[in-house]
């Protein structure tokens, strides 16, 4: 047997190198499961348990699918439950990762973020976190500097790009844009609690596989841009596509 690596794709760049700050890109989220359950039953096993509190967190892995940083990967948690509370006695990184979810499906599915009519709300519904895997959108990258010297620098999530920003569809047709740079300082760690910045090769010994779709992802075969340039596909009929309406359109 022989192997013929001429038809080999260019090797990836380095893992070491940054996607440079404030970097606008079209990236697909998908999830690491965890082993902890969420409270919908398609989460079972899907979250993660933080260290130094009762928070479980989706282990999330982000990947450039567009672009001159395609294929470039970072990492990012995002608290679902458990954590400080705030005043109302509610998780506050909850609220948070709430907030940036829905800015994901409105940028995934090209909805406008004002737009509070009944079509619209009924997308932004999930059965459950698990339906986010796989979701591409618009996104803006930044480099937090690391509170450790003991740790790199890493890429994050800055925000997500929505369809009433100037440089969204750009982004969603894979052109380039001009960066627009965070400059974050690095973050104070905890008291007594280990860095929380570390990237996640670091902390990981191996990337849990990915869970297994349920119902239909059409964002991962098909941009929202890129649908309005081309025949629309009929939708599957309900019985054959759970999940909610925003999965299906």
């Amino acid at each position: 047997m022989s192997y013929d690596f001429n038809d080999a794709q260019p090797q990836m760049m380095p893992s070491g190198e940054l996607i440079p700050d404030g970097t606008f890109a079209k990236i697909r989220m998908s999830i690491r499961p965890g082993g902890v359950n969420g409270s919908a039953p398609m989460d079972s096993g899907l979250l993660k348990a933080a260290s130094e509190s009762d928070a479980k967190m989706l282990d999330c892995e982000f990947t450039v699918v567009e672009g001159p940083f395609v294929r470039r990967k970072f990492w990012q948690n995002f608290t679902v439950a458990g954590g400080k509370l705030d005043d109302k006695g509610q998780s506050k990184g909850w609220n948070i990762s709430k907030a940036s979810f829905r800015a994901m499906v409105d940028s995934a599915l090209g909805l406008n973020p004002k737009d509070t009519s009944d079509a619209a709300k009924a997308k932004r519904v999930i059965q459950g976190l698990k339906q986010l895997d796989g979701i591409t959108f618009a996104a803006r990258i930044m480099v937090e500097p690391a509170s450790d010297p003991k740790y790199r620098d890493q890429n994050r999530l800055a925000n997500v790009v929505l369809p009433d920003e100037a440089q969204y569809a750009a982004v969603m047709k894979g052109e380039a844009v001009d960066p627009d740079p965070i400059n974050a300082k690095p973050r104070k760690p905890s008291a007594g609690a280990p860095a929380q910045n570390a990237p996640a090769w670091a902390t990981d010994a191996a990337p849990a596989p990915a869970p297994q779709q349920t119902g239909d992802v059409p964002w991962t075969q098909q941009s929202p841009a890129q649908q309005q340039t081309t025949t629309q596909q009929p939708t599957p009929p309900a019985a054959s596509a759970p999940g909610p309406a925003w999965l299906n359109t």
